[in-house]
């Protein structure tokens, strides 16, 4: 009996080792509650992001139950925007010009259900308005759009067009574009689509601090943003309160580590974006999802005045693990906080045609420190270890004494 008993302890013991043996390298864990079917998804809470590798390579999903422990697979997703363009292919069949302007008639090779037209001229500097209407009978004109506004405009300091026609979906065969100028428009492309977003889930990010500059001597304008924690972030929005129009260089960088001076801690940047914000346009401003603590926006204002910026909003995109769930009454949990560790591959990826569509979601429970894990310790060198010194001492005395007595035995 008492063999047995040993024997059941042993057995424990090393399934205890075995599943340290896999998570003794990560730092933190959380646990999953409502593993009830096969496949589950885990939404990431910010916190994660801020102990995990900025790339999230260390994420693993472990399951245990007495000598079992398993590795769940799954596969890494962002809920970012996702957009399609179709073009319409079209013929330009008639351009004339009045007194009210100069047009341009595209029929389309059928039918066309459309929301954009993209417009190149090979003037650099105008400002016009322009005029839609959408026909079926190349007869009876339909009003798209009235007074819409484009421009363009290159100088020293800017470099900034906007062409783009933007408006509700529309179909008909003919469009008919009206461009009131005082010179002939030199239109050179045009391209006549239908877009749409697959809108993602994002969540809106909160600001611990948020502060602006006004700089008369550089003229420009910067916004420093400091977030609560390191937050993935994928849209930026400035809310500005003005009456005047404008168009002007912006810049978004975010930090990427500090230092410190005789001035004070400063920081190195990257960029995430550069573009320009323009009444004409609403300021806004997506980009790749990246790992965020603090940004900088820099508006070059040149010599005109400051813009009245009232606030700005953040948004980050809502990252989620969708893992396979084999074995319901294991208990398992999420792991993370290894530098070391590379990004898994999983076969998941080739088959994510079979995952359902609707997946439940497991609850996610706080962070804790892993019991398991251990700090790799450096090996001393073996010439610093006593034990090794004194066993080839040991070895030596002996091959000593050995050729000694052979010599002597001769």
């Amino acid at each position: 009996m008492l063999k047995l008993k040993i024997k059941i302890l042993a057995l424990l013991v090393c399934c205890a080792i075995g599943l340290q043996a896999q998570t003794n390298t990560y730092r933190y864990k959380r646990e999953l509650k409502g593993i009830n079917t096969t496949w589950h998804s885990i939404t990431l809470p910010n916190e994660v992001f801020k102990n995990a590798q900025s790339g999230l390579a260390d994420l693993r999903i472990y399951g245990f139950k007495g000598k079992d422990t398993v590795e769940v697979p799954y596969i890494l997703e962002q809920s970012a925007d996702q957009m399609t363009d179709k073009e319409t292919s079209f013929n330009i069949i008639n351009q004339s010009n009045n007194a009210n302007g100069y047009f341009y008639t595209f029929q389309a090779s059928a039918a066309a259900t459309i929301n954009q037209i993209k417009l190149s001229f090979k003037q650099t500097n105008f400002d016009w308005k322009v005029k839609l209407e959408g026909s079926n009978d190349n007869k009876e004109w339909f009003t798209v759009l009235e007074n819409y506004r484009i421009l363009a405009i290159k100088n020293n300091n800017t470099d900034y067009q906007f062409t783009q026609l933007n408006f509700p979906v529309a179909k008909y065969s003919y469009f008919r574009l009206a461009i009131k100028a005082n010179e002939q428009p030199q239109l050179s492309a045009a391209k006549i689509l239908k877009t749409d977003t697959l809108k993602g889930i994002s969540k809106n990010i909160t600001y611990q601090s948020y502060q602006l500059f006004n700089d008369a001597k550089n003229k420009q304008s910067t916004i420093d943003v400091t977030l609560a924690n390191p937050t993935p972030l994928s849209y930026l929005k400035i809310n500005t309160q003005g009456d005047f129009d404008f168009y002007r260089a912006l810049k978004i960088e975010y930090v990427t580590d500090s230092f410190k001076t005789d001035k004070g801690i400063q920081y190195n940047y990257a960029p995430l974006f550069e573009g320009t914000i323009s009444s004409l346009e609403v300021p806004e401003f997506n980009f790749t999802g990246t790992l965020v603590s603090r940004l900088k926006v820099t508006i070059e204002n040149n010599d005109n005045k400051p813009l009245h910026l009232t606030s700005i909003t953040l948004k980050g995109p809502v990252y989620e693990l969708v893992g396979r769930f084999d074995d319901a009454s294991l208990s398992y949990a999420l792991y993370y906080g290894n530098k070391e560790a590379t990004t898994p591959s999983y076969e998941l990826k080739n088959f994510e045609h079979k995952i359902p569509m609707s997946v439940v979601a497991l609850a996610i429970g706080a962070e804790q420190n892993n019991p398991a894990f251990t700090t790799a310790k450096t090996k001393a060198p073996l010439f610093e270890n006593k034990l090794w010194l004194w066993c080839l001492m040991g070895v030596i005395i002996a091959l000593l004494g050995f050729f000694a007595y052979k010599m002597l035995r001769s």
